[in-house]
């Protein structure tokens, strides 16, 4: 089932996740629903925080359009090391319209449980580092936004609220 995607200013968003104790079919469900409403975004990443639910659950598809696809589902996701700096354009689906350059680590290594239950680690670079690092923000109520200079993010803010007054 596609699911909305919360967007910029929602205060949701903002809220920190809890962790996942037990891998039900609920949770099973939720991934399920998740990937279609990325697939249909479209985007290459989706936290559930994103979606309403505050889960420490994250897909991430980075194949191009003529790759089949290739789903990574990470649960409780955590960032164990992090290397190199990154300066990569960023956009996200729950920041439609918008994106900024933002500094990342370059290389990351992250460990996590799928659906089975059984602990993953994927060590990844480029833009797979890049999506670990934004959707597990987003667990932690972290917007790309936020990792703008002042100046940057207030310009960001005056232009979301002009968006917001012409849509009334």
């Amino acid at each position: 089932m596609i699911r909305t995607i919360l967007t910029y200013p929602n205060p949701a968003l903002k809220k920190k996740s809890a962790p996942v104790t037990i891998i039900t079919d609920s949770v099973r469900d939720l991934v399920k629903d998740m990937a279609e409403t990325m697939y249909d975004a479209p985007g290459v990443g989706l936290a559930a925080p994103q979606i309403g639910v505050h889960q420490r659950v994250i897909i991430i598809d980075i194949s191009g359009k003529n790759e089949p696809p290739d789903l990574i589902v990470a649960i409780n996701p955590v960032i164990v090391l992090g290397e190199g700096e990154a300066y990569e354009e960023e956009g996200c689906l729950s920041v439609p319209d918008y994106a900024a350059n933002v500094k990342r680590c370059a290389r990351v290594i992250v460990k996590a449980l799928n659906l089975e239950g059984e602990e993953c680690t994927w060590k990844a670079e480029d833009l797979l580092a890049i999506a670990f690092q934004h959707e597990i923000d987003h667990l932690d109520g972290i917007l790309f936004v936020d990792h703008l200079s002042a100046l940057k993010r207030e310009l960001f803010q005056r232009k979301a609220r002009k968006a917001a007054e012409a849509k009334r």
